[in-house]
This record gives structure tokens, sequence and C-alpha cells, in this order.
């Protein structure tokens, strides 16, 4: 029976890929300030610009490739039962053939009902506009999960980590919550590699594993670790 791997994956494995990350050293993501264009306050304020923030995110998702990083990790099904719990609301690890996929924050390539948040809706291309409706006649949004608002996956996510025989974070800097929480649940009998150039801070535990390397790189590293190790 292959040993249960549990991947929590953050910004750094996509920004490999050209996909920009939240947090530059300016505060500002693709020169918006977040609480205009990610949160429910700035959709009430000014949803045209939203939308053309995300289509922008989607024109350029549809321009990349999943990395090393990505590539890897779906490699990895080969010899584990992996799932990857992910920040990321692109497609890259799907595109490089993971099958097990929870994605925290929402999808980039799905809209949702202003009604009815059940209603979820593939986006065919990249745009979404004003206009957009549900099958309820309310306005499309994207289905991001934004600051302020729950995290429905988490409770899913938290029930795969406590799972986990082998776990295993990368690209991620642990600073946002909830997300950040999951290593504290953790069993204290598995392994926890990290893989980061900027290596988070974690509590001092046994079986911790330290790689402070761009997500393309580290990966190649682990994988073959984890083979020798736990396979």
């Amino acid at each position: 029976m292959k040993k249960k791997l549990v991947v929590l994956t953050g910004a750094g494995i996509s920004a490999e890929s050209g996909i920009a990350t939240f947090r530059d050293a300016n505060g500002l993501w693709e020169g918006h300030d977040v609480m205009e264009v990610a949160t429910p306050q700035g959709w009430q304020k000014n949803p045209e610009l939203v939308l053309d923030f995300y289509n922008q995110r989607r024109k350029n998702a549809h321009t990349v490739k999943p990395n090393a990083g990505h590539l890897a990790l779906a490699d990895l099904e080969k010899d584990f039962d992996v799932r990857i719990i992910t920040q990321n609301v692109d497609d890259l690890h799907e595109r490089a053939g993971s099958s097990n996929v929870i994605h925290l924050h929402g999808k980039l390539f799905e809209s949702r009902s202003t009604l009815d948040p059940s209603l979820i809706y593939p986006i065919e291309g990249w745009e979404l506009n004003v206009g957009d409706k549900c099958e309820r006649g309310s306005q499309l949004r994207p289905n991001i999960v934004w600051f302020g608002e729950a995290v429905p996956m988490m409770e899913k996510a938290m029930e795969e980590t406590v799972q986990a025989d082998i776990y295993l974070v990368v690209g991620t800097s642990l600073v946002v919550y909830p997300a950040a929480s999951l290593v504290d649940f953790v069993d204290d009998g598995a392994p926890i590699f990290v893989v980061d150039p900027n290596l988070p801070e974690m509590r001092k535990r046994e079986n911790l594993f330290l790689f402070e390397e761009k997500a393309s790189t580290g990966m190649e590293k682990v994988a073959q670790l984890l083979r020798e190790k736990y396979r």
C-alpha cells in the first residue's frame, strides 16, 4: 500500500512558471492594492476593475506552463498516494498531471453566482465580464476566496493533513492564514519536508528536513530522497 504524501504548495511554485505572486515588496499585486481587487469590499466598490484584473490573470495563465516542480509532484503519484493542497488559484498542478488537488483559495478558471455560491461555472477562454449572469440572473464573480471570506475547503485540507504519512511544503512562506496553520496538524511521527528559497519559521521537531531552494530544483532532490527512504 502506498504511503500517503500530502503536499502544501504556495505562490513560489507558480512564480517559477511566470505567475505573479500576491506579495511583492511594495505590497502591490501587479500594480494594484490587493484590497481593491481581492476583497468583497473591492468587488462592491468597482466590479469592473476586479473582473478586468482577473481577466488579465487568466490571460497570463494561458501563456505559462507547469515547471519541473509541478511535474515532479505529479510524477510522485507513481510511488505515493499524493494529495496536493494548494494556495494557488491557477491550474498548473492539474496540467502537470496531478490527480488529487484541493484549491484552498478557489480556482482562476471558474466563476460563481453572487446570489447562490453553489452555482459554479467553468470559464472558457479568459474573459468574465459585467453582464455575465448565472442561471438565476445574478452577476457572476470569480470563484476566488478573497481576503475576509471563509475558506470552504479548509476542513477537507485538515482531514488530509492529519492522515499524512509524509508532509511536504513547497513554495510557501507560511504567513497566509488559515492555510499556514495546516502544518500544526501534521502527526508528530510524520516527516515534514520544506522546499523554499526563503525558509519559513517553523517549530523545531524531529524529522524536519529543510531545502533552501526554489521549487523546481528542490523538488528533484526531495523526490529522489522520498523514493529512497519511504517507497
